[in-house]
């Protein structure tokens, strides 16, 4: 009943776009999602030549446009998760492992040899930090562009790295997970055996974190996790490139309508006055398409 009820809503904010439209097509009349992930919904009319035939228990609902004729729409069959979320088209794992069976996907490694030979630099305050890749990670102080103070921060150690993913394979690695939202995850490379820290008496180390973010390849944002141990963020466009650090497709929904033949009759049937509010989220995600 409640998703019965969530679908009028739904149904409702997507009609009040078209009711502006004196002749009303037999095309994709709205669409409605809050985000990326959750399902979207679209308006389809049918015309009375061509009218769409519902499933015997597809729940409907009659709603007027600003002239007065009415619609008897159909609302689509939601089917949920044990979560209780809807289901996405696709779970990405499965979606990856189908892909690998028809091509061989390019490893993160594989995406991100374009940054060989290739150097970086952020300045944050008085510091400012050096990342040339599968090299090393310095941090400096430069006075009239000349380093005055340097540490290094760790040096691409191979081994290592190949010791942080050797039980994790390629899908794995770029599933992480220490995220399920696409947009967190990422691929590490361990860069050890930097200058030696006075308080812990111990060379620094580094977690380099490659993400996928566009416009272009550039260092984000430094943390020291605890003393004298840091991770860099790297943004890699082209990390975008593979499905698993994409964001999941939602499921798309349709809304049929036909126009309401002259004989229905539904004791159900009423005018109703739905005033519905919009949070700005709702109006910043709302689209619509003629």
């Amino acid at each position: 009943m409640r998703l019965f009820i969530s679908l009028v809503a739904v149904f409702c904010i997507l009609w009040s776009n078209v009711l502006a439209d004196q002749i009303f097509p037999s095309h994709v009349a709205g669409t409605f999602g809050r985000s990326s992930r959750e399902p979207k919904y679209k308006i389809e009319f049918h015309t009375e030549d061509s009218p769409y035939h519902p499933d015997d228990d597809q729940e409907s609902v009659v709603m007027p446009n600003k002239d007065g004729k009415n619609f008897l729409c159909f609302l689509p069959k939601v089917e949920k998760a044990k979560t209780g979320k809807p289901v996405t088209q696709q779970n990405t794992s499965s979606m990856i492992v189908e892909s690998e069976k028809r091509v061989k996907l390019k490893t993160p490694d594989e995406l991100l040899e374009v940054l060989k030979d290739r150097c970086f630099l952020r300045q944050e305050g008085w510091w400012s930090y050096e990342f040339c890749y599968q090299k090393q990670l310095r941090q400096l102080h430069l006075e009239e562009d000349k380093v005055v103070q340097e540490f290094v921060l760790g040096v691409y150690d191979e081994e290592a790295t190949a010791a942080f993913n050797q039980n994790l394979s390629d899908i794995s690695t770029l599933k992480d997970p220490r995220s399920k939202d696409a947009s967190q995850r990422y691929h590490a490379h361990q860069y050890t055996n930097g200058t030696t820290c006075d308080l812990t008496n111990q060379p620094r180390e580094t977690e380099v974190r490659f993400v996928c973010s566009e416009p272009r390849a550039m260092i984000s944002s430094i943390t020291e996790l605890s003393t004298c141990k840091y991770a860099l963020t790297i943004q890699c466009p082209m990390l975008c490139k593979h499905p698993l650090f994409q964001e999941e497709r939602p499921v798309w929904h349709t809304i049929n309508c036909n126009v309401l033949p002259k004989d229905y009759k539904d004791s159900k049937v009423e005018d109703a006055h739905i005033t519905m509010i919009m949070d700005s989220e709702d109006q910043s995600s709302y689209d619509s398409r003629e």
